[in-house]
């Protein structure tokens, strides 16, 4: 726990008993709760204590240290220790990913009252997904086309890289996994420069033709450039009802990214939509249909987030991301700034509500 610190003989006894008393009974002699305050690394934060504790368990996580307390060496005599299974972290301890998953609490408190009371908890590990056959598998692998992210200082530099990637893909190459080993390599092993260009492609064939026409800088159809080249940024933006369809994303059940993607988004939409828009997608027969407003928005929402998975999956990050109605909040959850969860809970419940003040109108 990173707590508030106060260096008070008032004020630590409180917040010490109250984190004795709710964290530390009953745990492992072994496992105490260890308690860090960051005021003894940088002195009081103010406004920003709640935040800067937040940062600091962050890294903690990120570089598996948990920071020794600065100036602490005698943990106050006005407090209990004995109650409870809480320890001042006198010294810097390793905290190791693995086993047990780690979680960091953050009590703060800032000028005039302001605090935050936040549990942190690390990132799940996310598998990686293996082939039928074993070998490579390129995101867009099951729908037989695979995306080659080329990527330069200048368009100088990307018409040589693409010229140089050229004999990797030669047609009679052995190995049938050269195309989605180069397209893996390309997407996640190079760093993104600011010119950028992607290939999609279907085989080597394929691949070549369109490598050569972006190093002799011809248009062709499944070459997208200027991808964040040219000082310009990359922009998702996601659009209010109104650009469905029916059997949208149907065909991207295929590629495993997106369909693991859109059944995530399925499992948070469930409890308050009451319906699967994996179904809907699908088409499967029972399933409610996309005139309705409070099926239309959840599906929509639910195809935006899958999609912007599938595109940072082939290598594609955005500089910043907006969005309209429902879109507005894929949008948010993209972004960060809201959890799936959160955001599939407000986009079903708003277009519930929408649907009762529409009426027997139309919107």
């Amino acid at each position: 726990v990173e707590g508030h610190g106060t260096g008070t003989a008032l004020g630590d006894p409180i917040e010490a008993q109250a984190l004795l008393a709710t964290y530390g009974q009953g745990r492992d002699p072994g496992r105490p709760l260890w308690l860090g305050s960051v005021k003894s690394n940088i002195g009081h934060a103010q406004a920003a204590a709640g935040a800067v504790g937040v940062i600091k368990m962050v890294l903690a996580l990120g570089r598996g240290v948990l920071p020794g307390s600065l100036h602490a060496g005698v943990p106050s005599s006005h407090v209990d220790w004995s109650s409870g299974g809480v320890r001042v972290l006198g010294e810097a301890r390793a905290w190791p990913s693995g086993g047990r998953v780690r979680r960091a609490g953050v009590s703060a408190f800032g000028v005039s009252g302001t605090n935050a009371h936040v549990i942190v908890e690390e990132a799940p590990s996310l598998p990686v997904e293996a082939g039928a056959a074993g070998g490579p598998v390129g995101v867009l692998e099951a729908a037989g086309v695979v995306p080659l992210v080329v990527s330069a200082r200048t368009e100088t530099a990307l018409a040589a890289q693409s010229r140089r990637l050229l004999p990797v893909l030669d047609d009679d190459a052995p190995d049938p996994d050269t195309l989605d080993r180069v397209g893996r390599t390309l997407a996640t092993g190079r760093t993104h420069h600011e010119q950028r260009a992607v290939v999609l492609a279907e085989d080597t064939g394929m691949a070549r033709d369109l490598l050569h026409r972006l190093a002799e800088g011809l248009p062709a159809p499944g070459l997208v450039t200027g991808v964040g080249g040219g000082g310009r940024r990359v922009v998702w933006v996601f659009p209010g009802q109104g650009s469905q369809w029916v059997g949208m994303g149907r065909g991207l059940l295929d590629v495993p990214v997106f369909a693991q993607a859109l059944a995530e988004c399925d499992a948070a939409l469930a409890e308050v939509a009451g319906f699967s828009v994996v179904d809907v997608v699908r088409g499967v027969e029972g399933a409610p249909g996309l005139d309705r407003v409070e099926v239309v928005q959840p599906v929509l929402f639910a195809v935006m987030v899958s999609l912007a998975r599938l595109w940072r999956a082939c290598g594609v990050e955005p500089d910043a991301v907006v969005g309209h109605s429902q879109g507005e909040i894929a949008a948010a959850c993209v972004a960060g700034a809201l959890s799936l969860p959160d955001a599939a809970r407000v986009v079903a419940l708003r277009a519930q509500a929408l649907a009762e003040l529409a009426g027997p109108g139309a919107m």
